[in-house]
Formats: C-alpha cells, sequence, structure tokens
C-alpha cells in the first residue's frame, strides 16, 4: 500500500499519522532509501549506483553538437531558428528528442552493465513561459517515456533539474541570462518548487525513480559567493519540505555550491533521506582529491555519491572509477551520447555540411546585413541538420569500447 493511499485510508477514518522518519517509511515500501552513511535498495542491502548522464536531450549543450561560440540551448535554437526558421527549428527539436534518446538506447545503457541514468531537465519543457505557468510542455511525455523505458530494463532514475527558473548557476549550462537569478527571484523559486512538487506528485509511487537531484551545480565561483551560497540551503529547505508533503518515497539529492563542490553551503536538517552529490572532473584520481568530500561525509554521516565526471581519457575515467568504488561512493558519468568526441559510451559521427553550419556559428553578427551575408544557403543547412538527424540514430552512431571498459561495462 502507498504513502498516500495509507494517508487517505487514515484521513477517512478520522486517524492521525505519525511519521517518524523519512527513511522509515521508505524502507517499509519498495524504493531505495538512506540509512547512514548507506544508499540502500528496497532489499535494505548496500547499493553502489553505477550510471551515465542522458546530457544534451533535453538540455543542449554547444560542445556536444561540436559547436563553437554556442553554447547554451537557447543559443543553440537561435542558431537553428537562423538556419532553417522558426517552423524548421520547431520540427528539428521534435525529431532531435524522439530519436536522441530512445528505448534502444536505455536497453544498451543497461546491456553496459548500468544500473541507473540522471536525467537533466530544463524548466522550459516542463512549464509554459506565459503569465499562466502551467504545467505543460513536451518534456512530460518524454519523461514518461524515459521511465517506463528504464522501468522495462531494472534502471534506476535520477531526476536533474539542470535548468531552473531564472538560472542557479549563471552559465549556459542553466540555459539562463548569465547569472544565478533563481536566487534573486522570488517567482523563479516559487516556480522551481511547484515543478518539483508536480515531478513528486506524479512519481511518487514509482520505485524505479531513485531520487531528485533538485539543483544541478548551483552557483558558479565568479558571482558574489558571500552573498549567494547562504541562500542555498534554505531554498533546498523550501523545495524539500513542499516535495515531502507529497511524496515521502524518495530520496533528496543535495549539491553543493560553486559546480557541485562546496557541500557544507548545501547541508540542511529535518530529513534523513538525504544524499549529498559532488561533480568532480579533471582532478587527479586520488585519495586527496576527494578527501572533502569524505570528511564531510564522516562529519554528518550521510551517504555521497557523484553525480558528474568524465570528459577524460579512458585511462582516468578507469582510475577515477576505481577510486570512487574503493571508498563507496556511486557514480554517474558525463555524456551517454555526443558529436565528434569519444569521451561517452557513444560518439555522433558529423554530418556532411556541418562545418558550413560551424563557421556560421562562430563569428558573432552585429546585425541583419551580417545574418544575410553569412547565413549557409538553405539547401545546405537543410541538409546539414537533416544528416544530424540521421547521425544521432543509435544504428548509426558509434559505441566507445575503451570509454566503456573504463566505466567496468561489459
Amino acid at each position: 500500500m502507498s504513502y498516500k493511499t495509507i494517508l487517505s485510508f487514515c484521513a477517512a477514518l478520522g486517524l492521525g499519522v505519525v511519521i517518524s522518519t523519512a527513511s522509515a517509511l521508505a524502507a517499509s515500501a519498495q524504493f531505495a532509501h538512506v540509512e547512514g552513511k548507506e544508499l540502500v535498495g528496497a532489499d535494505g542491502k548496500p547499493l553502489l549506483l553505477r550510471g551515465i548522464n542522458l546530457g544534451n536531450w533535453m538540455v543542449a549543450e554547444g560542445y556536444m553538437f561540436d559547436l563553437k561560440r554556442v553554447a547554451s540551448a537557447e543559443q543553440i535554437n537561435t542558431l537553428i531558428s537562423e538556419c532553417l526558421g522558426d517552423m524548421g527549428a520547431a520540427k528539428f527539436w521534435r525529431e532531435w528528442r524522439a530519436n536522441y534518446i530512445t528505448q534502444k538506447d536505455i536497453h544498451l545503457i543497461k546491456s553496459l552493465g548500468m544500473n541507473s541514468v540522471r536525467i537533466p531537465l530544463n524548466w522550459r519543457l516542463f512549464i509554459t513561459e506565459d503569465a499562466s505557468h502551467r504545467m505543460e510542455g513536451d518534456g512530460w511525455e518524454l519523461l514518461e517515456n524515459a521511465v517506463s523505458w528504464c522501468k522495462a530494463e531494472g534502471l534506476y532514475v535520477i531526476f536533474d533539474l539542470h535548468c531552473a527558473p531564472g538560472g542557479q548557476t549563471g552559465d549556459n549550462i542553466d540555459d539562463s541570462r548569465g547569472r544565478p537569478l533563481l536566487f534573486e527571484d522570488e517567482e523563479a523559486q516559487k516556480l522551481t518548487i511547484a515543478l518539483w512538487r508536480e515531478l513528486a506528485r506524479r512519481y511518487a509511487d514509482e520505485p524505479l525513480v531513485l531520487g531528485y537531484d533538485l539543483l544541478n551545480e548551483p552557483i558558479a565561483p565568479y558571482f558574489d559567493i558571500e552573498a549567494l551560497n547562504p541562500k542555498l540551503a534554505p531554498l533546498y529547505s523550501r523545495i524539500t519540505k513542499s516535495v515531502r508533503e507529497v511524496d515521502r518515497n524518495h530520496v533528496i539529492i543535495l549539491g553543493g555550491a560553486q559546480w557541485d563542490t562546496n557541500l557544507p553551503a548545501a547541508r540542511i536538517e529535518g530529513d534523513d533521506n538525504i544524499l549529498y552529490t559532488f561533480h568532480l572532473y579533471w582532478s587527479p584520481p586520488t585519495d586527496a582529491s576527494i578527501g572533502k568530500y569524505l570528511e564531510f561525509r564522516e562529519k554528518y554521516n550521510v551517504p555521497l555519491w557523484l553525480g558528474e565526471s568524465g570528459e577524460n581519457t579512458d585511462e582516468w575515467v578507469s582510475q577515477f572509477r576505481a577510486l570512487l568504488e574503493k571508498h563507496n561512493i556511486g557514480w554517474c558519468f558525463w555524456p551517454y551520447k555526443k558529436l565528434n568526441k569519444n569521451s561517452c559510451f557513444v560518439t555522433v559521427a558529423v554530418p556532411p555540411h556541418w562545418d558550413a553550419i560551424n563557421a556560421y556559428a562562430a563569428e558573432p553578427k552585429k546585425d541583419f546585413k551580417e545574418i544575410r551575408e553569412t547565413l549557409p544557403p538553405l539547401p545546405v543547412a537543410q541538409e546539414a541538420f537533416k544528416g544530424l538527424l540521421e547521425a544521432i540514430k543509435l544504428e548509426n552512431a558509434k559505441v566507445n569500447r575503451g570509454y566503456v571498459e573504463a566505466l567496468g561495462g561489459q
């Protein structure tokens, strides 16, 4: 019987319900949950997450398109709209999202030895941008499909709010306006809370959804971190409180400030079904590199999870993965698929005419005259993006054996 069913039944009888901890409830249901410094499965046994991030699917990034200068999702959309027109761009995105991650991709991830995926989300796919802010958009169906595919394969799913309203990082990765305005804008905070509440309401009873990664890499280091960092934990507390009103089953995942490296800035109290996540790129694969995270785990008796790493050589990936496992830290490397690079599970080939798209993207435009004079011819642009949509399909891409083996895959 689910948590919501129990509450409804007791309410109908006029009975009060006392719940001592989120973990106790989760343990009695069929959900992974936190026990002290351990993440455990529904069977009560320690659970080591081994996963991959589905980056560039619902949150596009320029470098994974092998583009120059164009970085954020909005900048990529502007580029495509200039090349193909607004209707052409809309059609491109529909086909992109239908083909970049499919049931075949999820099956491959499972077959390579992973037990989990992290799905980056962009709020714009889940909330209308007009004044009504309705919980509508293509993201809901895409996410439902992904969860159903993962459920069929027995893969855990972590939802990651990569792009929050207003922007939580102030960089291209959150598709924002260049500032972490989430921490200054009350309306953006209310939208963020509402989005998480709706996600939690929809998936409260789904055991294959492991948890909710509330904000990806909040507060980039080149802003006023002394003023912004103290605002992180209170916002986490508000989101968590709202989520717990509809869902006490799932793990809440909290990342630290400054690219998920400053865990003390993220710590909250009052909920013991919390997993703390850190991201680490390009550091030596040594105990010293993760020392401060191990100290945090010991000091506060909480579990750790590495939510992102990678973008390195196969040798480094193998060594860092082994280091994490030595210290009983689950992991989720970045990313699953991208264009023209081998530091991922699946490489997408560069399509014909992509050099023309890149040449146009590489030069900033001052006015419409420069746009007109430098745009690639429409037939060339259409062929380039048509070729890209074919190249991203799993049957046309290349699986990187070295990267798979570096992550201990089969």
